[in-house]
C-alpha cells in the first residue's frame, strides 16, 4: 500500500499535466437544450463568470456567504474570443470535488427560499427550469448540499427575463458558492439564485465571453456528471486547513464531522483520477475506502 506522500505527489502529478478523467457509469444527466437571449445562449457561446458576480438576468441578490473576489484579469471582451477548450466530465460525488469551510454554509438556504418564495413570477420561472413545482420550491432548496466548487465548471445556467428563464452556457469560476443535489449536481447558483443545469458542451472553438480571472485555462474546465446513485453525504475539502469534511446531504454544515473512512490526503484541486477501474484508483488508506469509492458501473 502507497503512502499518502506518494498519493499527493500523483495526484500534483496528474494535476500538472491537467488530466482528468471521465467517470464512466454515472447515471443520465439529461442535457438540456440552451435556448433564448440572455447572456450567451448557444452551445459555442460561453459567458465567464466571475465567483462573486451576478451576470445576466439573476433571479434574486446573493446568497453567498462573503468569500473574497479575485480581480479579472481583463475587462468584458468587447468581442467573443475562440480559443480551443477541454472540458473533462467528472463524477459529482467524487471526494474533493467541492469545498467548503466546517460547520459553515457557502449559502443562505433560507433566505435563498424567501427571496425566491416572495416573487411568484420568479418562483414559477425557477421551478420551471428546475423541473419541479413553484410549491417545491422550499422543500427542494431544503434537500440540497452548500458547497464550494473547486474547478472552473461548465454548466447550463439561467437567467431571469421577461417573467422567465432564459439558458445560456456559463463557466463559473473556482470558489463560487453552489447547492448541489444528492447526486452532486450543482442545481443553484448563490451569487444570483439562478437554477443550474448539466452543461451542453460543444467540440473545438468557442466563443469566451465576460472576465478572465487569475488561473483560468480553458484546457482545465470539468463539467458535473450525476454519480451513479444517490448520495447520504460529500467528501468535501475545508478551505481552513485543507482537511477532509463530511457533509450529510441537504444539510448546511450543522452536522460536519470528519469522515471514518477518508480517501487519503486532500489534493490540492479537484480529483485527477478515474474512480472506476480500481487500477487507477487512487490508492486507499483504510481497507474499505476502495469499496465504498470506487465502485463500478452497472
Amino acid at each position: 500500500m502507497r503512502s499518502q506522500g506518494r498519493f499527493r505527489r500523483t495526484a500534483l502529478a496528474a494535476l500538472s499535466a491537467g488530466v482528468l478523467f471521465a467517470v464512466a457509469g454515472c447515471g443520465d444527466g439529461g442535457d438540456r437544450t440552451a435556448k433564448g437571449t440572455t447572456g450567451t445562449a448557444e452551445a459555442k457561446d460561453v459567458l465567464l463568470q466571475p465567483l462573486a458576480s451576478p451576470g445576466p438576468g439573476p433571479f434574486t441578490a446573493s446568497t453567498a456567504r462573503a468569500a473574497a473576489s479575485p480581480s479579472p484579469t481583463g475587462a468584458p471582451d468587447a468581442e467573443p474570443t475562440s480559443a480551443t477548450r477541454t472540458v473533462h466530465p467528472v463524477s459529482g460525488v467524487v471526494p474533493g470535488l467541492y469545498g467548503g469551510t466546517r460547520s459553515v454554509a457557502a449559502c443562505d438556504v433560507e433566505k435563498q427560499t424567501t427571496l425566491l418564495t416572495d416573487d411568484e413570477k420568479k418562483a414559477s420561472a425557477f421551478a420551471e427550469a428546475a423541473g419541479i413545482e413553484a410549491v417545491q420550491i422550499p422543500g427542494y432548496l431544503k434537500s440540497l448540499t452548500p458547497v464550494v466548487l473547486r474547478a472552473d465548471a461548465q454548466v447550463t445556467n439561467h437567467g431571469y427575463s421577461a417573467g422567465s428563464a432564459t439558458a445560456f452556457q456559463a463557466v463559473l469560476q473556482a470558489g463560487t458558492a453552489v447547492l448541489v443535489d444528492s447526486r452532486g449536481m450543482p442545481r443553484v447558483r448563490c451569487a444570483c439564485g439562478n437554477p443550474l443545469g448539466p452543461p451542453v458542451v460543444a467540440d473545438g472553438k468557442v466563443a469566451h465571453r465576460g472576465e478572465r480571472w487569475p488561473g483560468y485555462d480553458p484546457a482545465r474546465i470539468v463539467a458535473v456528471e450525476p454519480g451513479v446513485k444517490a448520495a447520504t453525504s460529500l467528501i468535501i475539502v475545508n478551505a481552513d486547513d485543507n482537511t477532509w469534511i463530511e457533509r450529510a446531504m441537504g444539510d448546511s454544515g450543522g452536522r460536519d464531522r470528519a469522515p471514518d473512512d477518508p480517501p487519503g490526503a486532500p489534493p490540492p484541486a479537484p480529483p485527477t483520477t478515474h474512480p472506476c477501474p480500481p487500477a487507477r484508483c487512487p490508492p486507499p488508506t483504510t481497507p474499505n475506502w476502495r469499496r465504498r469509492h470506487c465502485t463500478r458501473p452497472s
